[in-house]
C-alpha cells in the first residue's frame, strides 16, 4: 500500500480549507497584533497545499510506471536443469 496517496489527498484537502479562511480573513486585525503582520493561515495553506500536490504527484509517477507493461525480452528467463 502506498501512503502518498491518502496523506497528499489529507494535505491538498486540509491545506485548501486553511488557504480558504486566510483568503476570507486578510485584512483582519489579528494578524497584525499577534504574528507580526503575517497571515499565518494563507502561508501554511499554501505550503500544505504545495506538500500535498507533490504527495499526489509523487503517487501518480510511481503508478504509472509500475503499470507499464513489460516486455517478454525484459524478463529474465528460468532454466531448470
Amino acid at each position: 500500500m502506498d501512503i502518498r496517496l491518502p496523506l497528499g489527498l489529507l494535505f491538498a484537502v486540509l491545506g485548501a480549507l486553511l488557504t480558504g479562511f486566510g483568503l476570507t480573513t486578510i485584512s483582519s486585525r489579528i494578524y497584525a497584533e499577534h504574528s507580526l503582520g503575517i497571515n499565518v493561515n494563507l502561508w501554511g495553506g499554501l505550503g500544505m497545499l504545495v506538500f500535498g500536490g507533490a504527495l499526489l504527484w509523487l503517487a501518480k509517477a510511481r503508478t504509472s510506471t509500475t503499470d507499464a507493461p513489460t516486455s517478454p525480452e525484459a524478463t529474465p528467463q528460468h532454466r531448470t536443469s
